[in-house]
C-alpha cells in the first residue's frame, strides 16, 4: 500500500513570553516546493525551491530559532501593518480630523509603528489539507490602536497554489473609516538563504515606467512620479541589481542603494510587477499583485549586526525585498491612490510568488 505523505505538517516552534505555544506550519507542493509559516508575525519562515540541478533550498532570510524572532525586529518574512511603509509626520487628516499616529522612524511611522503587526500573535483560524494547502491566521486590532481609528479584522491566508507556486491573500475590514496598507517583507535571495551569494548579480525587470524619488528620510517629493528612463532605477528590461547602485545619483545616494516605491503599470486584478532570475542557481520568481505600487529595496541596510539562519551575518545586499502594497505617504498624498478603507468594503490584496528555472 503506497502512503500519501502528507501535504501540511504542524509542531511547536517556540513560546511567547507568557508561555503561549507557537506553531510552524509547512504547506507542501511538488518536487520539493514548501513554506513553512509561523503564527507570530504572521510570518513567512522558510520557502523552498529546487534550483537548475533539481535541488530544493530555502530562499528566504530569517531566523533558526523562536526566540531570535522575539529579540530583534527586522520584518524578516513579516506580515506589515497597519500600514506597510512610511507615513510622514506620523499623522494624517481623515474626514476633516487629523490622526496622530506612533511615530518609530524619527518623526515619521514606519511599518505600523513601534508595535506593528509583524509583532502580533495571529490566531490559527484554519489549515486546509488540500490538493492545494493553505493556512488562514488572522488578527484583530482595536479601535485606536497605533493611532489609526477603527477595529480592524485582517486575515491572511497562505495557499500552494501551484506546484511552485506560493499565493499570499491578505483581506481587512473595518467598523470606521480608516487607511490600511499591507504586505509581506520577505528577504528573498535565489541562491539561497545559506549561500553566502550576495543578489547584485541576480537579474530583475520591474513593469514600471515611474518611481517615487524621496527625501532623505524616505518620503516621497512633491510633485508626480521620477520617469524610470535615462536612470539607474530603468528596470524594464532586465538588469543586473548590482549593475548600476554604485552610480552617482542622488537617489541612490539617499537610499544607498535601491529603496523605493516603483509605481506599477495599471492593470485590472493580479498582474505581472516583477520578475528576478539568478543566473547561477537558475531559480526564476515572478511576482504577481494586484497593488498599485511595488517596494523594490536591495538590502542596503543589512549591516552585519543581524545573526540569521545557519549562524550567517546578514551584510548589505545578501537579499532583496519586494514588497506589494499602496504607494508611501498616501494618507498625506491626494495625488496618490487611496488607502481608505470604508465599513462595508472588503480590502483585498493579493499576491503571487510563482517560480521556475532559467
Amino acid at each position: 500500500m503506497t502512503m500519501t505523505k502528507s501535504r501540511i505538517d504542524r509542531a511547536p516552534f517556540g513560546r511567547m513570553p507568557d508561555g503561549t505555544v507557537v506553531e510552524r506550519i509547512v504547506l507542501r507542493g511538488a518536487e520539493g516546493f514548501e513554506a513553512g509559516i509561523i503564527p507570530y508575525g504572521a510570518v513567512l519562515h522558510t520557502l523552498h525551491v529546487r534550483d537548475r540541478a533539481g535541488k530544493a533550498e530555502d530562499i528566504v532570510l530569517g531566523h533558526d530559532t523562536f526566540d531570535e524572532y522575539l529579540a530583534q525586529r527586522k520584518f524578516l518574512g513579516a506580515t506589515v501593518g497597519r500600514y506597510a511603509n512610511r507615513i510622514a509626520n506620523a499623522q494624517f487628516t481623515l474626514d476633516g480630523e487629523t490622526i496622530r499616529l506612533d511615530a518609530n522612524n524619527g518623526a515619521n511611522m514606519l511599518h505600523g509603528g513601534n508595535d506593528g503587526f509583524d509583532r502580533k500573535l495571529w490566531r490559527i483560524v484554519e489549515v486546509r489539507e488540500t490538493p492545494e494547502p493553505a493556512v488562514v491566521l488572522a488578527y484583530t486590532s482595536a479601535d485606536g490602536e497605533r493611532g489609526f481609528p477603527g477595529r480592524l479584522d485582517v486575515r491572511v491566508t497562505y495557499r500552494i497554489s501551484g506546484g511552485a507556486e506560493l499565493a499570499v491573500s491578505l483581506e481587512a475590514t473595518t467598523d470606521r473609516p480608516t487607511m490600511v496598507n499591507l504586505t509581506n517583507h520577505s528577504f528573498f535571495n535565489l541562491e539561497g538563504a545559506l549561500s553566502e551569494s550576495q543578489i547584485l548579480d541576480h537579474r530583475i525587470r520591474i513593469v514600471a515606467d515611474h518611481f517615487l524619488a524621496t527625501d532623505a528620510a524616505s518620503i516621497p517629493l512633491p510633485g508626480p512620479p521620477h520617469p524610470v528612463e535615462g536612470t539607474p532605477f530603468d528596470f524594464r528590461q532586465p538588469q543586473a541589481i548590482g549593475a548600476r547602485i554604485r552610480g552617482d545619483h542622488e537617489q541612490l545616494r539617499r537610499g544607498r542603494g535601491y529603496d523605493h516605491n516603483y509605481c506599477l503599470l495599471p492593470g485590472d486584478g493580479v498582474r505581472l510587477a516583477a520578475r528576478v532570475e539568478s543566473p547561477r542557481s537558475g531559480r526564476v520568481m515572478e511576482l504577481l499583485t494586484n497593488q498599485p505600487g511595488l517596494q523594490f529595496y536591495s538590502g542596503n541596510f543589512l549591516d552585519g549586526t543581524l545573526c540569521g539562519k545557519g549562524g550567517r551575518l546578514y551584510r548589505q545586499s545578501d537579499a532583496f525585498c519586494l514588497e506589494p502594497q499602496v504607494w508611501p505617504d498616501t494618507p498625506n498624498r491626494p495625488d496618490f491612490p487611496s488607502a481608505r478603507l470604508d465599513p462595508g468594503r472588503l480590502y483585498r490584496h493579493e499576491i503571487v510568488y510563482r517560480f521556475s528555472l532559467a
